[in-house]
């Protein structure tokens, strides 16, 4: 299965103009809800939270839109499509109780905490016939769009080693995010969930062995027993065709940036490298490498953070019915899990 390449902007849709609703309204919530209305490619039909104040915010984007304040209320609606941006632990109910009413559903990451809660998910779509959107957005920057392209061409040869770093010189505002049984984990699922599906999703790898994981919390190497959720972790992998994957990721390192986003592509031919500029959460350019030589590929600016949701929506009005490209979510999730599990040491 090749990498999923995004639908062009700006084309007319290719079926009906899908109706909406969003779930969670906080800042990424509604950067999305920005992004699909500023895309005037569906109607936003209704929106709901829980927190006043999110949503008051909310109004003034798509002023329209229905006032709601829970998934009941939204699943009354007559809807095509609904967009959840709740904190994790919400995900999986959520999805499949929207899936079973027969609205197709596009989650923020992650869309379950294991691969046990992701493989629900994914099958309520498949039972119900229903797209199943999640988003990993930064397979649809320029930068990760050409990658694919070269990778699935060969221009670099057969990859055979990648080097995934994503740090984070602060770390999440949300109480949340710290506790394991409403996060899944700290900066590998948050952060590390984008290098696992970059891999997975370049590579589309047969299988996939952690060799070796290490989870850190405060500098201090966690074990099985322990309550708090990583601010650093590492892992290698190894794929079933030979490749080799290193990864690294944190929160609050100290970096002396805002952040350190890199990702090094290896083939026998050449390498391929995506990375931000700056320190720059959002400005990234990509390279492509020969010996001691280096060519772009592509640089900022570029509006990128809401293009998965507005490619869902895309393929929503072409195609509501399920897609079996979301079963890669669920190996990477199994991924996540290995390394879980490889880095808490075993009391």
């Amino acid at each position: 299965m090749k990498p999923q390449r995004f639908l062009p902007e700006g084309a007319p849709l290719a079926g009906h103009r899908p109706k909406l609703g969003f779930l969670g309204t906080g800042w990424i919530g509604r950067n999305r809800l920005m992004a699909i209305a500023r895309s005037d490619l569906a109607d936003v039909s209704c929106i709901a939270d829980s927190d006043g104040a999110m949503l008051e915010q909310a109004c003034r984007l798509t002023p329209g839109s229905e006032v709601l304040h829970n998934l009941d209320q939204l699943l009354e609606r007559e809807l095509d499509g609904l967009v959840i941006a709740t904190p994790s632990a919400m995900h999986p109910e959520q999805a499949i109780r929207a899936l079973k009413a027969g609205v197709a559903v596009f989650c923020q990451k992650p869309l379950g905490r294991n691969r046990k809660e992701v493989s629900h998910v994914v099958a309520a779509a498949r039972d119900a016939n229903r797209l199943l959107g999640v988003d990993l957005s930064y397979r649809f920057t320029t930068g990760f769009q050409m990658i694919a392209e070269r990778i699935g061409r060969e221009d670099i040869g057969t990859v055979f080693s990648l080097d995934l770093e994503f740090h984070n010189a602060y770390g999440p505002d949300k109480p949340w995010f710290y506790e394991r049984h409403l996060s899944g984990g700290g900066c590998l699922i948050d952060l590390g969930i984008h290098l696992v599906d970059l891999a997975v999703w370049l590579l589309q790898p047969t299988g996939v062995r952690v060799v070796d994981a290490a989870l850190y919390s405060n500098g201090q190497r966690m074990r099985s027993s322990s309550n708090v959720v990583e601010d650093f972790a590492t892992a290698t992998l190894e794929c079933n065709d030979g490749a080799t994957i290193r990864l690294a990721c944190s929160w609050r390192l100290h970096a002396g940036c805002d952040a350190i986003i890199r990702c090094r592509f290896f083939g026998e031919r050449g390498g391929l490298e995506f990375s931000n500029v700056g320190g720059s959460f959002y400005d990234f350019h990509a390279h492509q490498h020969l010996g001691t030589s280096s060519s772009e590929l592509c640089r900022p600016p570029e509006d990128w953070s809401g293009r998965a949701a507005v490619d869902w929506l895309r393929r929503l009005a072409e195609n509501p019915g399920y897609d079996p490209a979301c079963e890669q979510l669920v190996r990477s999730a199994r991924i996540l899990d290995d390394i879980y599990y490889a880095g808490l040491r075993q009391e």
